[in-house]
């Protein structure tokens, strides 16, 4: 409608705060603002209380509800709590075509009728009814064509009375428009916002807490359910009724065909090889794929380097462009085409409909460490960034599951990590670079589930809320789609070229070069930056770490790409000949006396230890507490120390040094 762009995952929480954008229409425009993904206003989840909280506060003048089409009856309980908030409604009844390959038919304009609202079929990924759509919020913003019935369930002769009597001692608050019928089954269902709003506005005469109090212990008697369930049951037993006389099945459709997939892929058995098994084909293909591209766009920053040093007088400037910006940019570039197999790969996944699946099949996984599946998506996303994966915890409706999963999630292995992984992997292991990559990875998921599991026992020792998790059907995904979300994810990549690792590269090419004697850059080891990783050896030296290597590491938490950078303008100029001055970073890493094992030891390091700076902003943001911020830095930092020098032990005492 906007013409902007957003990533919709398969599950809620992809975005979990509100996006606003503009729409012309009849020589209007539109203020859009799209909300997260939420199936109720019960305000239990994070997501849920945005929404709640927008539209209490912000009262918008239409509501468009995007419903999947494919799965009617659970989104329409949200339906029906938008009914009965007495705002302009809209359907946008989407994934249009996905319901007919089901085989089923919808009757809207009964549906229409029996709801009380439009509905306009869409299919949101081709475009189709966007058109419509926007006709009908302009004329439901202008009270044009609204359907004039209004729509009121009845849950029983006991709810009713004590609705009737809680809406009489309800006041009127300039603050909230709500209506009465509305705030009464909010207050029945014990929503604490809207009971601590009333109540401090009340009338004494009016006694609105006695009132409430009296109905609901009155009704717990009747109902030994409880008032809640009693309410869930009647809006479902209205929504069933109405699917029932609108939807009709015209053949058999393609649930039956995600069921026999299903049948293999999250069989309790297979389910988990096959995942690991796509995963390894994934990074195996990273590495053959991008083998090629990366190799020319190698040669080109060597040439371009080559051609910097020639034309420019020797000199800072020409240290600078070449060995700083040059070798420092140019050092991340190389695996660009690497970064864009792996975000097509993983955009197929979650394309598909498989993502869902594997957060299905870590489930038990996730009990384990008393957490659930829903807490696997948010570690999945992490393979992408970090930063947006812990954001995803938002969705998690207990505080103790959201920090229990913000605290193990920047153990995965994010993108920024995977050039570090690359270069040393194809550096030491050429042979079995894929392997290598591939048990990082799965080595950081182990660690995340261990660290998971003793932190669920001592500082986390309640239970997790319960969760289903909505399994979608299988699609095909979209050649635009994909490649369009890992452009989206890839451009994020090479922004960060253009700023922090830019400037980044600058400041170590800066702590390098200086302070110059005669004109001339000092040796490495009496640089600032040789100063500084001096300083670190006492800690690194028992890892079999170099100072360069340990710089690389502190510059690492700017951003975990600033790793290579860091390391292309160190090893740009001092260990190389003139002739091989802008060579290839690998033939550099070669050349400089690293281990096999020490590098083994270092990639380790770089899963385990703090994340980058936006990484820990973000953690701080989500938990809202300095403390559990300290604390994932620094538990952090000591497991990465502790089992890289747990590596580099063992693989000495088997003769692997």
């Amino acid at each position: 409608m906007t013409g902007s762009r957003q990533h919709v995952g398969n599950w809620p929480g992809v975005t979990v705060e509100k996006k606003e954008g503009t729409c012309r229409s009849q020589n209007r425009t539109l203020k859009i603002t799209d909300l997260p993904g939420t199936y109720s206003l019960t305000a239990f989840s994070i997501e849920e209380k945005i929404v709640r909280d927008f539209l209490l506060n912000g009262l918008p003048e239409v509501i468009v509800q995007v419903v999947d089409g494919s799965n009617l009856e659970r989104n329409l309980y949200l339906t029906v709590q938008l009914i009965e908030l007495g705002l302009p409604l809209v359907m946008a009844l989407n994934m249009y075509d996905e319901l007919q390959d089901k085989g089923l038919e919808v009757n809207t304009e009964l549906l229409e009728q029996l709801l009380g609202c439009r509905i306009i079929p869409t299919i949101g990924s081709k475009g189709y009814g966007v058109k419509p759509l926007v006709k009908a919020i302009t004329d439901a913003a202008d009270d044009h064509h609204q359907v004039e019935r209004e729509i009121r369930i009845n849950y029983g002769l006991e709810v009713e009375k004590a609705i009737s009597e809680l809406e009489l001692g309800i006041p009127p608050l300039d603050v909230s428009e709500l209506p009465p019928r509305y705030a009464a089954l909010r207050l029945l269902e014990g929503d604490n916002d809207i009971m601590a709003a009333f109540i401090s506005e009340s009338s004494p005469d009016l006694n609105l807490s006695g009132i409430l109090e009296r109905s609901i212990d009155h009704l717990n008697k009747i109902y030994p359910e409880g008032v809640e369930a009693v309410i869930a049951d009647r809006r479902y037993g209205f929504i069933a009724g109405a699917i029932q006389e609108t939807v009709r099945r015209t053949s058999l459709g393609r649930r039956e065909f995600t069921e026999k997939i299903d049948a293999v892929l999250t069989h309790r058995i297979l389910g988990i090889p096959l995942f690991l098994a796509f995963l390894w084909l994934l990074f195996q293909g990273t590495f053959t794929l991008g083998a090629i591209p990366m190799e020319w766009i190698e040669v080109g920053v060597m040439k371009l380097g080559s051609t910097a040093n020639s034309m420019l007088p020797s000199g800072p400037l020409a240290s600078l462009i070449a060995d700083g910006i040059i070798g420092g940019v140019g050092g991340v570039l190389v695996f660009l085409p690497n970064i864009l197999i792996l975000f097509l790969g993983i955009s197929i996944l979650e394309d598909t409909g498989y993502m869902a699946r594997a957060a299905f099949l870590m489930d038990k996984v996730m009990h384990s460490i008393g957490l659930h599946g829903k807490s696997f998506i948010p570690l999945i996303m992490g393979f992408g960034c970090n930063i947006p994966a812990i954001m995803a915890a938002r969705t998690l409706e207990s505080r103790r599951d959201r920090l229990l999963t913000i605290l193990i999630t920047p153990l995965m292995s994010c993108s920024a990590r995977l050039p570090v992984y690359i270069l040393f992997a194809g550096v030491f292991f050429p042979n079995r670079a894929g392997d290598v990559v591939f048990g990082l990875y799965l080595f950081g998921v182990l660690m995340a589930m261990l660290i998971g599991k003793l932190l669920s026992v001592t500082l986390f020792k309640a239970k997790g809320a319960p969760f289903v998790m909505e399994l979608p059907p299988y699609r095909v995904p979209t050649a635009y789609a994909s490649l369009r979300h890992m452009w989206d994810r890839a451009s994020q990549y090479l922004r960060k070229m253009g700023t922090v690792i830019l400037a980044a590269s600058i400041l170590v090419w800066f702590l390098g070069a200086f302070p110059q004697r005669q004109g001339n850059p000092p040796p490495p080891a009496d640089s600032y930056i040789g100063q500084i990783g001096q300083a670190l050896q006492p800690v690194l030296k028992p890892l079999g770490f170099n100072w360069e290597m340990g710089v690389a590491l502190l510059s690492g938490l700017i951003a975990k790409e600033v790793v290579i950078s860091t390391m292309g303008v160190l090893y740009g100029t001092d260990h190389l000949d003139e002739t091989q001055r802008i060579a290839a970073l690998p033939q550099a890493l070669k050349m400089s006396g690293i281990t096999p094992l020490a590098a083994l030891a270092f990639m380790i390091f770089v899963l385990l230890y703090s994340p980058c700076v936006p990484a820990i902003v973000a953690i701080w943001k989500e938990t809202r507490s300095l403390r559990w911020t300290i604390f994932s830095v620094g538990y952090q930092s000591i497991l990465a120390w502790t089992i890289a020098f747990i590596a580099v032990k063992s693989g000495t005492l088997l003769g692997l040094a």
